[in-house]
Formats: C-alpha cells, sequence, structure tokens
C-alpha cells in the first residue's frame, strides 16, 4: 500500500490532526488529548503495532494492532484487538480502510491469534457497515467509556481463518 509506514513519535501532531478531524465530523465527539489520549503524543512509543498512510497531503489514515503481553500458550487464545482505525474524509471510499483492516489481521494472524476484535463509537455508522461488509459480527455487549464525548461502544469479533 502506497505510502504505508510505521508510526514514528515525530508523527503526534499529525496523527492527532487527522483523529481530531474525524472526532469533529460527530456532534458531540471532543479530542482530549492530555486527559484521554495521552499515548497520541508518543504514538511510536506507546503502542506494540501501529502504521500511518503518509501521502503528499500528510498522514492520511492509521491503524494500530494490540496483541497484548506474552503469558504463554494461552495467550494464542485471546484476541488481538484493531484499535485506532481512522481515515480521513478525504481518503476514504478508496479501499484504504479495508487494507488497513487487513493488516491489522495479517498481523494478528502472524502472532498466533485466530480471533480479532475491536471497540467502535456508536456513531461511527460508517465504520460499522465496513466492519460488518468483511465478516466481523456485533455482539451484545457495549461499553460506555463516561469520557468527554459521552462516547458509548459497539463491540465486534471476527473469527481469522488461515489463508
Amino acid at each position: 500500500m502506497e505510502g504505508l509506514r510505521p508510526v514514528a513519535d515525530a508523527d503526534s501532531a499529525a496523527l492527532i490532526a487527522l483523529i481530531t478531524s474525524v472526532f469533529d465530523e460527530y456532534p458531540g465527539c471532543v479530542m482530549d488529548v492530555d486527559g484521554e489520549e495521552p499515548a497520541l503524543k508518543a504514538p511510536a512509543t506507546s503502542f506494540q503495532h501501529f502504521w500511518v498512510v503518509e501521502r503528499a497531503e500528510g498522514i492520511v489514515a492509521c491503524v494500530g494492532c494490540a496483541l497484548g503481553p506474552p503469558d504463554g500458550p494461552s495467550e494464542l487464545k485471546k484476541p488481538a484487538e484493531l484499535k485506532k482505525l481512522y481515515v480521513h474524509k478525504s481518503a476514504r471510499r478508496q479501499g484504504l480502510g479495508r487494507a488497513l483492516i487487513e493488516l491489522v489481521e495479517r498481523t494478528a494472524m502472524s502472532a498466533g491469534r485466530r480471533r480479532i476484535h475491536l471497540w467502535s463509537d456508536t456513531r461511527f455508522e460508517a465504520a460499522h457497515a465496513v466492519y460488518e461488509k468483511i465478516g466481523y459480527v456485533r455482539l451484545p455487549e457495549t461499553r460506555d467509556l463516561h469520557d468527554k464525548s459521552n462516547t458509548s461502544e459497539f463491540h465486534y469479533l471476527k473469527e481469522l481463518s488461515p489463508a
């Protein structure tokens, strides 16, 4: 994928700007870096696996994969987690989100994981349609984050199968 690379800590401002631009599309979504997203200040240091897509106009997308700390064979039964998938509105509907999801799925599978889950703000309906189209199942549970955005999230899970 053109422009894909691992995130660097120096990408912090551009990454925060990208995610803020997505939040700004939804009434009530607030970016509070210091209070709720301090890991974005040093993303390469803070996240295990995190990538950005950079084009001439700057960083247009990002995604992360959390595998959790290794703790023996039982860890392989735990699902990986897809985190922080954001695509700037100028880069949507080009297959970029799907390609980033597939990158996370490959990363999870190469680490021996056979399931992947994610949490998604209930307001992000377009993202939910993408997840569901490619095999993610919305689970019955939801969670409230009690954050400045008053976020409620849906939980999704996908069973991964070797190619």
